[in-house]
């Protein structure tokens, strides 16, 4: 179905108070961020971006959706694929990181503290974002390792898929707060970032496949 003329402006206005609101966090932070500045930022009035978004809460909530959206398009184009497990564990992996630096600020602020309220999100809704969604993939993805003897039997799915997505967000915020890593003044490195992201999520498939598993080494032992 076509939108109306109305509705596409209607697009195309909360496009530009988005875009907006990410220039701003990127030049000033979480704490610079408000409903006047970006009104300032392009020439609104804090009254029209207010007849868009209730809040700044509901503004921030909308730009963390619009990320993990573009997760969900990256990620879904790969699993979709027919390629060995190991193969399209270590895309989406990397995907991830690759995605989340495109547009550094903007993952930035999808992690940032702002939220809504606890209240006003129901069970059902929090179960229905974007977020909820793309660590679904995840999880899924941890059960089909375990389920097809790829990763180690025994793993919590949950707690797995957990651990999985906390390194990678280790690695994006770390490539989004230093533009220059790996190869960093203080610790330099001979491989680029693409290659480095690479060796990231294979680093993680081979920490819980199967054949890694080895019995841990007692404090003491040699």
């Amino acid at each position: 179905m076509i939108n109306s003329p109305a509705e596409r402006r209607r697009i195309r206005v909360r496009e530009s108070i988005l875009e907006a609101a990410e220039r701003v966090f990127a030049n000033e932070g979480e704490a610079g961020l408000s409903i006047r500045r970006i009104a300032d930022e392009i020439d609104y009035s804090p009254a029209a971006i207010y007849k868009y978004f209730e809040s700044k809460d509901e503004l921030v909530d909308e730009l963390k959706e619009a990320f993990f959206g573009r997760i969900l398009e990256g990620v879904n184009a790969v699993i979709d694929q027919k390629a060995p497990f190991g193969e399209r564990a270590r895309k989406c992996m990397a995907g991830y990181v690759r995605i989340a630096l495109e547009k550094p600020h903007h993952y930035v602020i999808a992690f940032a503290g702002t939220t809504s309220p606890v209240a006003k999100t129901t069970d059902c809704e929090a179960n229905e974002s974007n977020r909820a969604r793309a660590f679904g993939i995840l999880t899924d993805m941890v059960c089909e390792g375990v389920e097809g003897h790829h990763f180690r039997p025994g793993l919590d799915t949950v707690d797995t898929a957990k651990s999985v997505w906390a390194s990678l967000h280790g690695l994006a915020m770390m490539c989004a707060h230093f533009t220059s890593f790996p190869n960093m003044a203080m610790m330099p490195s001979k491989t680029g970032r693409d290659a480095f992201i690479e060796f990231h999520a294979d680093n993680i498939i081979r920490g819980l496949e199967a054949e890694a598993s080895k019995p841990a080494i007692k404090s003491g032992e040699v």
